[in-house]
């Protein structure tokens, strides 16, 4: 039985299952970034490494809507008003779950405190749901040179350009929305 939630990707006038998105680039006191790493359940060896967020609820703003997937996420709660930006808005096309699929994306820039790192870290308040507990890996913080490294040996991370965009980010934003289509 597939634990999919298609309810939650209605179809375009296309005819693919589209949906809106709320993102967000979490930076911790060293400026690292937490990434989660995921894989499709048609290719458990296809992965990537990717920013908390996902699909808007009824009603949601994309800021309220990254917050919400966070604290679901990581356990984290926060308000939405401490989402700054959007610093991307990303148009996005890729298979995943038997399907080719479009969601666009608001991403938000957060900055926690080591008592939030703390609770990402022990992920004590997260709910995932069944479909992130079958293709949700891992999560962890990445120094960007790091994980610069890790792209350049064939790592996969999304958005594409994310490394770039993220040292910009870490220390503040500079007013500018990035647009990006990734087909």
């Amino acid at each position: 039985m597939s634990v999919f939630p298609e309810h939650e990707w209605p179809l375009d006038t296309d005819g693919y299952p589209h949906r809106a998105a709320g993102r967000c680039a979490v930076f911790n006191s060293r400026g690292q970034l937490l990434l989660i790493l995921g894989h499709d359940a048609d290719k458990p060896d296809y992965r990537w490494w990717f920013t908390p967020g996902g699909g808007l609820e009824a009603g949601e703003s994309p800021a309220q809507g990254a917050a919400r997937e966070l604290a679901e996420e990581t356990g984290l709660q926060v308000d939405p008003s401490r989402m700054v930006g959007p610093v991307l808005d990303r148009r996005s096309t890729f298979y995943f779950y038997r399907q080719t699929r479009k969601q666009d994306e608001l991403f938000f820039i957060l900055h926690v405190n080591e008592d939030e790192e703390a609770l990402i870290d022990a992920r004590a308040g997260a709910q995932l749901t069944e479909l992130e507990k079958e293709v949700l890996d891992d999560m962890r913080w990445w120094d960007l040179d790091e994980l610069a490294a890790v792209e350049n040996d064939g790592e996969l991370v999304f958005p594409v350009g994310l490394v770039d965009m993220a040292r910009g980010w870490r220390h503040g934003w500079n007013g500018e929305l990035i647009r990006a289509i990734e087909e």
